[in-house]
């Protein structure tokens, strides 16, 4: 998973999270990566028009935006 977001941070590319907050809800983001630093991630969040940032740990999976997970 880590790979993947390092990829589209130095790609630019915009990638699709599954992601639990933390009072266990889980949601669907898309996001441009901006940074990785740690256990979190700096990123814009294309849904909500802002920057967020995210815990390593709560995401829960990755892929590439227009893709299927098997080729990403």
């Amino acid at each position: 998973m880590n790979r993947q977001l390092e990829r589209a941070l130095k790609e630019n590319r915009a990638i699709e999270i599954i992601y639990m907050s933390g009072n266990e809800c889980f949601s669907k983001r898309t996001i441009l990566v901006r940074e990785m630093k740690g256990s979190y991630i700096k990123a814009y969040c294309l849904q909500r028009k802002q920057p967020r940032i995210f815990k390593l740990d709560s995401i829960l999976a990755v892929s590439f935006a227009g893709t299927d997970r098997k080729n990403a």
